[in-house]
């Protein structure tokens, strides 16, 4: 830290230690809105606290790790594939480049015909990479499962190696897949990211728990159409009070605004 920063800081620490002892002189802290943020400040702090607790005991195993994995092998697949966009012109079509849409179903059908029948497509879909008439990936792509829209997932490991399928036609263009290969990505690669999802299942199971047990009640009348929550559906894991400081902080400022009225 610079010696300026390092002065600022000094400044700064002394300033809040001042009023903070002026504050309790006065007898600040015994007022209702300093009372409430005290209040709110200590829930939240042993909130983040607790939070971090649970986090570290939610941390899962070396083996916990690889039985997961073990248990949901399929959803670290990943499909190479190559994306054909075949731009169509004309008709119903937005685009200012492309063919007709007769000669883009030609195209599209005879790289599938050639698929089909055993026969190397990708020629055909290179002519059209070199053009203005559309866009052929020049290397496989690999798309971990989830990370496609779902047609092309559902091509993408759906058809065999190899095989070329169509995944949309619409007004603009014509869409085409060739899955090249598929494997599944190894646990050392994947490590962090089944950790990371284990850890926030147990988290949420833990903050579960913690709910169903602490006789908290809420009236749901309050809080209208919103709708509550699903028991045992995946949630992002966060700490539930997290906004409670700007929420009591926002209420002070209504209750001032009325004060002031």
């Amino acid at each position: 830290m610079a010696d300026k920063d390092r002065r600022r800081l000094g400044d700064d620490y002394a300033s809040v230690l001042m009023l903070s002892q002026q504050a309790v002189a006065e007898h600040l802290d015994s007022s209702p809105e300093v009372s409430r943020q005290i209040a709110v400040d200590r829930m939240q702090i042993l909130s983040d606290a607790e939070f971090a607790s649970l986090l570290r005991q939610a941390q899962p195993t070396g083996e916990e790790i690889s039985q997961f994995y073990s248990a949901h092998l399929s959803d670290y697949e990943q499909a190479h594939i190559r994306r054909l966009f075949i731009w169509k012109r004309g008709g119903d079509s937005k685009n200012s480049r492309g063919i007709s849409p007769e000669d883009a179903r030609s195209k599209a059908d005879a790289i599938l015909q050639a698929s089909a029948a055993g026969a190397d497509a990708t020629k055909l879909a290179d002519s059209i990479r070199d053009s203005k008439d559309g866009m052929f990936d020049a290397q496989p792509l690999a798309f971990p499962r989830g990370e496609l829209p779902p047609k092309m997932e559902k091509v993408a490991f759906g058809i065999k190696e190899g095989a070329w399928s169509e995944v949309e036609d619409t007004p603009d263009s014509l869409i085409l897949v060739q899955v090249v290969r598929r494997n599944r990505r190894p646990l050392e690669e994947v490590s962090s990211l089944v950790e990371k999802r284990l850890q926030g299942q147990n988290m949420q199971a833990k903050l579960d728990n913690l709910k169903k047990n602490a006789s908290i009640w809420m009236d749901e009348k309050y809080f209208g159409t919103a709708v509550a929550p699903v028991p045992g559906v995946q949630r992002p894991i966060s700490n539930p009070p997290s906004k409670l400081r700007k929420s009591a902080k926002k209420g002070e400022s209504n209750n001032e605004d009325e004060r002031q009225k």
